[in-house]
């Protein structure tokens, strides 16, 4: 049961856009249907379909109510509302080499640099509660630090886990397969996070081309983004190619594919492509608050792509590209760490060749997408 918490007041959403945008023809995974064998079946062949084409999805009915996620906005909202000064104190030792729990400042990538334009990306990243992390934080984080704790479990046991399940199930493999490299009292880099990207105004935002964000893939297992309506998120379909609006749909979360189960399957669930581009002419003018949970397989999980599968056996994925360039694999802690020690290189120009294709890992090249 949720527990009880101090009052934060309300939160409110901004209108969505009017502009009749290019949206992605998302599946909705209905969480409903989880109570019966014939509703998983069902379920794990829509997820298949999401999977492999676009990577992102809908999730709707996961029993957390929208007045919990609300909390949860308003929550981030109140902390970027701190003081500078006052933030600045939580931000990780170790942050140029890859730490990111705690608070990540904004303006540590160039994104324009004839007119100096930099990032005004902030994060708050929050560890899991399993004994493995500190928990020191802002005043107004720690006064509900219970409330995020309760909220982070219950992502792992209404969401991921059933997630973890309908995959199980697509690949023929024993239902609790996927759980045991998920074991939340077992140490990973999993984290909460509230995201606040403030707004450029409409000549930056010329000058950046509409993009805040290139093109990328998350480094875990699944990213769940909760519905908040100031368009920005693209995504590019795997087939066609075509970069597409994901579009904020009432009652769901959007949860993409990341890097890890695309390792893991030896590339049969696509790591989702997705960039952020400048929202359109009628949301530019407000700042744009993300609530996202991260998660990823335990520490101690090695990347080498999964032989038990009839599946993947079937179908040929059975060799990612670490396993067919002979090099090493790496361990989810050993990932998760070249990842992030990339993306927290400080002062980087966008655009830089050797910055966006470095090997961050032997077998490993970063990808450019536009």
């Amino acid at each position: 049961m949720p527990v009880p918490t101090p009052e934060l007041g309300s939160f409110n959403f901004v209108p969505e856009t009017k502009e009749n945008l290019d949206w992605a023809d998302l599946v909705t995974l209905d969480f409903s249907l989880l109570s019966t064998e014939e509703g998983k079946q069902q379920l794990a062949k829509t997820l298949v379909k999401a999977v492999r084409e676009d990577g992102f999805f809908y999730v709707k009915n996961f029993n957390i109510s929208q007045e919990r996620v609300n909390r949860q906005f308003l929550l981030g909202k109140q902390f970027y509302e701190t003081p500078l000064e006052e933030k600045l104190k939580y931000v990780p030792e170790g942050l140029d080499n890859g730490a990111f729990n705690g608070y990540i400042p904004a303006g540590r990538r160039i994104l324009e640099p004839t007119s100096g334009i930099r990032d005004r990306v902030e994060m708050y990243n929050i560890p899991k509660f399993n004994g493995d992390f500190k928990h020191t934080h802002p005043t107004i984080i720690q006064e509900h630090i219970q409330e995020a704790e309760e909220f982070a479990n219950s992502l792992n046991t209404e969401v991921l886990e059933p997630l973890h399940s309908l995959l199980a199930i697509a690949l023929e493999l024993p239902e609790d397969y996927f759980h045991k490299l998920h074991v939340y009292s077992q140490k990973s880099e999993d984290h909460l996070r509230y995201m606040k990207y403030t707004k450029y105004t409409p000549e930056e935002n010329l000058k950046l081309g509409r993009i805040w964000g290139r093109g990328h893939t998350d480094l875990g297992s699944f990213t769940l983004l909760f519905r908040q309506p100031v368009a920005a998120l693209q995504i590019k379909n795997h087939t066609t190619g075509e970069w597409k609006w994901v579009k904020p749909q009432d009652g769901t979360l959007t949860v993409n594919t990341c890097d890890a189960l695309s390792l893991l399957t030896g590339g049969y669930v696509k790591s989702t492509i997705h960039r952020v581009a400048a929202p359109p002419k009628d949301q530019e003018h407000v700042d744009r608050l993300g609530l996202l949970y991260f998660q990823r397989p335990n520490n101690h999980v090695r990347l080498s792509t999964v032989q038990d599968s009839p599946v993947l056996q079937r179908e040929g994925f059975t060799q990612n590209d670490f396993e067919r360039s002979g090099n090493p694999v790496p361990t989810m802690e050993e990932w998760t760490f070249a990842k992030q020690k990339w993306q927290r290189t400080k002062n980087i120009v966008r655009d830089d060749p050797q910055y966006e294709t470095a090997q961050i890992l032997p077998g490993w090249r970063e990808k450019v997408y536009a």
